[in-house]
């Protein structure tokens, strides 16, 4: 069930980066990037409370919510340079490069969380990173 999950993450991520690219025509990046978040947080508070997840806050040990802060800085400074780039250039390219982070999840998966990499993976990591370098130079 989780690939229809990450499929579906794919097809909006793909609607999202055409929408961006467009509404990015005649409007700053950084606000452009403010009235996003505010959009996201306003439907992620809404799930919660309509849901009864609020009181789970309670459970969130200083560890994890410095995890979740440090998340939410690496959130706000992909989201800020993804629109930056799409500012200035290609959509098909940037969203190329972006999808480097496939590679560098993989690659920061094993050294930190010691996740195994199979050929099968190394395989995947070096074909992504191939197809790329042909979408940028191309």
């Amino acid at each position: 069930m989780w690939v229809v999950y990450a499929l579906l993450s794919a097809l909006f991520a793909a609607i999202m980066t055409i929408l961006i690219k467009l509404g990015l025509k005649d409007i700053n990046l950084y606000l452009a990037t403010a009235i996003r978040v505010s959009i996201v947080t306003l439907i992620c508070w809404i799930i919660v409370l309509s849901n009864g997840t609020l009181k789970e806050i309670k459970n969130i040990d200083w560890k994890n919510a410095i995890i979740l802060i440090a998340s939410g800085l690496a959130t706000g400074a992909a989201w800020i340079f993804y629109y930056y780039a799409l500012k200035i250039g290609p959509a098909s390219k940037v969203a190329a490069v972006e999808k480097l982070s496939v590679v560098l999840v993989a690659l920061l998966a094993f050294i930190i969380i010691k996740e195994a990499i199979s050929w099968k993976t190394a395989l995947g990591i070096f074909l992504i990173s191939s197809g790329t370098l042909v979408i940028i130079f191309s």
